[in-house]
């Protein structure tokens, strides 16, 4: 494999704070490469670094293959808030199409008016100023898939994403031959896309080969010989010291290279290897906060907004300890539903009861609810040396104004302002965004163990895995249904649905002919549903099986790269709505088939 890019001798710092210094590595053609390491060690620094956008400060050599056309997507994408979509991107890629001809520039806007549609974008002229933060991030990464670059640099790519938009990130880059280096948080997401982890330690890096469990297994094996090795130095040094002090002619010149020596063997002695991490195991519930029988019932709640509906008719009484995760597209109503519960103001119409125990103490974790005073410190911030150093601020951070900090150093920061409080209803809206990978799992045990009611909006699937007890899945148009069971048994259960239409659809085809191809076959669940009901089921099926077939060939036209602009503009609008219309029937289709 050819080498497309050479890293020799970077480093990077801010202050007295060094990030990292004097690394080097090499990128090889096809590797996959997620980067690991703790929040405020450098990892966005480095990938600036590489893309061009900042400098290391030791000089050093960074050289990329010839010819190599890199793509950077960074966190934060700037944006004029007032152009629609597709101009957005069209004026944002000026450096990279000037040097396109007519026919090149063409193709060009074709896959960007592709990608959007695959990104359910598929209104190119809505403005910027309208998107969410989630699609937001589907234009950036629309623009940057769109160049077809040989060499992707991606910041965190999956953050602020609803979980349909991850998967189809997912699908596109492990199917892809471009070359991968990224930061992410999201360890399905590292596991399916990435074949190579790359750990930033201590100022060293180390690659390992393979997925995210065997970085894992590699990295406890790293670790254990280095300690071993330790181990053996200290049985050295213990000798050393017995010459010292039983050998008079230790202390000629004649020996000194021995005393040397010691000295050294001293140093590397003391340098027993151990993980810094976030420490939560006393953050325990009180006695005084213990819950009631009572948490939170709604009853027929339902609210609109601008005459949209995004909860209708919701009904739930939230039990002791239960753990829920709440999954939907961005801009179903999510936050919405959980401002309601904790009665923080949403604006719009609400009806219907909430009503709320007097036992709960709700912890609220807002996804963008930090509210720090940037020029405070952090120790001015937290006035508790003990917490701050269980979360992994160290004494001679304690000074430092919290506008320094990294992202995730900021969030972790707002995580310790909310459990210091010992809530025991925990509400949290994506808190896995901007945190390290070793900070979640040690928050995922928190969580598994913690002794109160869980709510969860995530996106980051391993995340929702681990913790939740069954899902209330945002279907749009104010519909959520309650599914038992985790993430993949939800996933699983949609794609076992429609692996049934598909073989439904193949029976059909081969009774077609046949003189009772028209008796219809019930299943036990269509037995109980109403003559109306059975009927719309029925009819759900015929047409989840059409739209499937004519997105198949919608597709199909997409990809061929032949159709005029004019047609190829129709069908990726008519791509979008059928798609839309199989979420929106595949969901109804689930109403009906679910028995709450």
């Amino acid at each position: 494999m050819a080498s497309y890019l050479e890293i020799q001798n970077i480093s990077k710092s801010y202050g007295p704070k060094i990030l990292f210094e004097h690394i080097g590595f090499n990128i090889n053609e096809g590797d996959k490469i997620a980067l690991i390491a703790p929040n405020g060690t450098g990892k966005t620094s480095l990938m600036r670094i590489l893309a061009g956008k900042d400098k290391s400060d030791s000089g050093g050599r960074i050289m990329f293959l010839r010819d190599v056309r890199i793509a950077f997507l960074e966190q934060e994408y700037e944006f004029d808030p007032d152009k629609s979509i597709f101009d957005q991107i069209m004026d944002s890629s000026t450096e990279f199409t000037a040097s396109l001809d007519q026919e090149h520039l063409w193709e060009y806007e074709r896959r960007v008016k592709e990608f959007l549609t695959s990104f359910k974008l598929g209104d190119y002229s809505k403005k910027m100023c309208e998107l969410s933060g989630g699609e937001v991030k589907r234009v950036a990464l629309s623009q940057m898939l769109s160049t077809e670059a040989d060499f992707f640099i991606m910041d965190e790519p999956t953050n602020h994403l609803d979980i349909d938009a991850i998967e189809y990130l997912e699908s596109y880059l492990s199917r892809s031959r471009c070359t991968l280096f990224m930061v992410t948080h999201d360890r399905y997401f590292l596991d399916r896309v990435c074949n190579t982890v790359m750990e930033m330690d201590r100022g060293q890096v180390f690659i390992y080969k393979g997925n995210y469990q065997n970085f894992l297994e590699k990295r406890e094996e790293r670790i254990a010989n280095y300690n071993a090795e330790t181990d053996k130095v200290r049985n050295i040094l213990r000798r050393e010291l017995e010459w010292i002090h039983a050998t008079p002619c230790a202390r000629t010149g004649k020996a000194k290279y021995r005393i040397d020596a010691f000295h050294e063997l001293k140093d590397r002695a003391e340098q027993v290897y151990k993980t810094k991490q976030l420490d939560l195991s006393d953050m325990k519930t009180v006695s005084g906060n213990r819950l009631g029988t009572k948490i939170i019932d709604c009853k027929d709640l339902c609210f609109y907004y601008e005459n949209k509906c995004y909860l209708d008719h919701f009904t739930y009484n939230f039990q002791r300890y239960e753990k829920v995760g709440i999954v939907g597209a961005n801009g179903a109503g999510k936050t919405t539903f959980i401002n309601l519960l904790t009665g923080n103001p949403t604006g719009g119409e609400t009806t219907g009861v909430i009503e709320r125990g007097e036992s709960i103490k709700v912890g609220y974790y807002r996804q963008e609810g930090m509210s720090f005073d940037e020029d405070q410190t952090v120790l001015e911030t937290i006035n508790d040396t003990y917490l701050l150093g269980r979360f992994m601020f160290p004494h001679d951070m304690y000074n430092s104004k919290v506008r320094v900090l990294s992202g995730g150093e900021k969030r972790r920061l707002y995580l310790l302002t909310i459990l210091k409080e010992q809530p025991n209803m925990l509400i949290m809206d994506e808190p896995t965004n901007d945190l390290d990978i070793v900070t979640l799992n040690v928050l995922e045990e928190y969580l598994k163990e913690f002794k109160g009611t869980l709510i969860i909006v995530s996106h980051d699937r391993h995340f929702l895995d681990r913790l939740v007890d069954h899902l209330f899945v945002f279907c749009g148009n104010g519909v959520v249904k309650d599914f038992i069971g985790n993430y993949s048994e939800y996933r699983s259960f949609i794609k076992d649905y429609q692996k049934e239409q598909a073989a439904k659809e193949k029976q059909a085809a081969q009774k077609a002919a046949a003189p009772d191809a028209g008796v219809k076959v019930k299943t036990e669940k269509t037995r109980k549903l109403s003559w109306k009901e059975q009927r719309e089921l029925e009819s759900l099926e015929a047409e989840i099986a059409e739209l499937t077939r004519e997105k198949q060939e919608l597709e199909a036209a997409l990809s061929s790269g032949s159709l005029p602009m004019d047609e190829l503009q129709k069908a990726s609008e008519r791509f979008g709505e059928v798609r839309d219309l199989i979420d929106e029937k595949e969901m109804r289709w689930l109403e009906l088939t679910i028995d709450l």
